[in-house]
């Protein structure tokens, strides 16, 4: 009896635990604004993280510190070059809509008139005070009331088109007007598209002569093998840095990362100039090996997200340039360097295919991009993920 009936105090007290555990996941799962603030809390971490290693780098080298700043400026310019541009096509194209518009309106108002001017003819050839003869002239009254009839109808018919003339000429008018406001428009935007420009190509000759000034500091196969170690440290210790945060971004992935092994789509178009664990050439005899792969493509190249995630670094970090690591379902990250814009921001969300990032312009007809996968904070192959 005894043994019984804690067997079933047992068996309650499971139920209870679970029914609590469902109630606190139900409640987690359908509190938007919990849910919003945790997102807030933990970008706020990772922004303040990323600040911190921007203070450590400008006290550790300030040549690098400086390249930092200008490459986040180039992307910053491009950015806004790139809004611009956008901006102003859509003005030129709404330019060409109203006139298009005001093309048809004025083919329909000459379509009004001419009948209006039919019309005017037939009332002149039936003379003044029509209404007056047709009443003296006639001695049948039903034939009298029929034309009567006949005469307010087109007296209302011309009263109609008149009414569709007036309201035609009143929108040519508006449509001028707004063209008149979107070529304004059209000509500021360019002209701020012409200075952002100019200031995006003053922050890449800025850049190329940083880059030539740190490539001349490198002197020797030893010193070369240092720079690229500090840059593999970099790597690892933002990962490490970024673990402690990287479990609280919800990944809004249905199917886990894990599942799509050797069906993921390329992030960009191009060819594999350096593969997963080969040899790095500029690391000599160090042993440094590739913990990704280098991936050739045309200049300018749009990146794109290859699965669901959420942003968790989207900034310079030395070797890289501009980074950007995307934290995925099932612990998976995604990392995408030497970019020269980046569109998303720490805690945005991505799905397959939206546009992440874009590959310099300039320069020669290729651009590399750096695509890396890891499993935690460890690198695999990754052929075996994508088609």
């Amino acid at each position: 009896m005894h043994r019984q009936f804690r067997l079933w105090r047992t068996l309650a007290a499971l139920v209870f635990a679970a029914a609590c555990a469902t109630a606190s996941i139900a409640a987690t799962a359908t509190d938007p604004q919990q849910a919003k603030e945790k997102l807030s809390a933990v970008r706020t971490k990772i922004t303040d993280l990323t600040r911190q290693r921007g203070k450590e780098l400008a006290e550790r080298d300030a040549l690098s510190a400086h390249l930092r700043d200008v490459e986040l400026e180039v992307t910053a310019k491009r950015q806004a070059l790139e809004g611009l541009q956008g901006a102003a096509a859509a003005a030129a194209q709404r330019r060409s809509e109203l006139l298009a518009e005001r093309q048809r309106t004025e083919g329909m108002l000459d379509r009004e008139r001419s009948s209006l001017a039919a019309e005017a003819r037939l009332v002149a050839m039936m003379g003044p005070q029509q209404e007056i003869k047709l009443l003296l002239n006639q001695t049948d009254a039903r034939r009298l009331g029929r034309m009567l009839t006949w005469e307010g109808y087109f007296s209302r018919a011309r009263a109609a088109h008149i009414a569709a003339i007036t309201a035609e000429l009143a929108q040519l008018n508006s449509l001028t007007e707004q063209i008149g406001a979107q070529s304004t428009r059209y000509q500021l935007l360019a002209s701020d598209a012409g200075r952002e420009l100019a200031a995006l190509l003053q922050a890449r000759a800025t850049r190329a002569t940083l880059l030539v000034t740190l490539a001349s500091q490198v002197r020797s196969a030893d010193q070369q093998l240092a720079k690229l170690k500090r840059e593999e440290q970099a790597v690892e210790s933002l990962l490490a840095d970024l673990a402690s945060v990287v479990q609280d971004f919800p990944t809004d992935s249905k199917t886990g990362f894990g599942a799509l092994r050797g069906k993921l789509p390329w992030p960009v178009s191009g060819r594999l100039t350096a593969r997963y664990h080969e040899l790095r050439a500029d690391s000599a005899q160090g042993g440094i090996r590739w913990n990704g792969v280098m991936i050739e493509a045309a200049k300018g190249a749009k990146v794109r997200a290859p699965y669901f995630g959420r942003v968790i670094y989207a900034d310079w970090l030395q070797g890289l340039g501009m980074l950007m690591i995307i934290s995925h379902s099932g612990g998976y990250m995604s990392l995408y360097g030497h970019a020269e814009v980046l569109y998303k921001s720490v805690g945005d969300s991505v799905s397959p295919g939206d546009l992440i990032a874009a590959l310099p312009d300039s320069g020669g007809d290729t651009a590399p991009l750096y695509f890396e996968i890891r499993q935690g904070r460890k690198p695999v192959d990754p052929k075996l993920w994508l088609r």
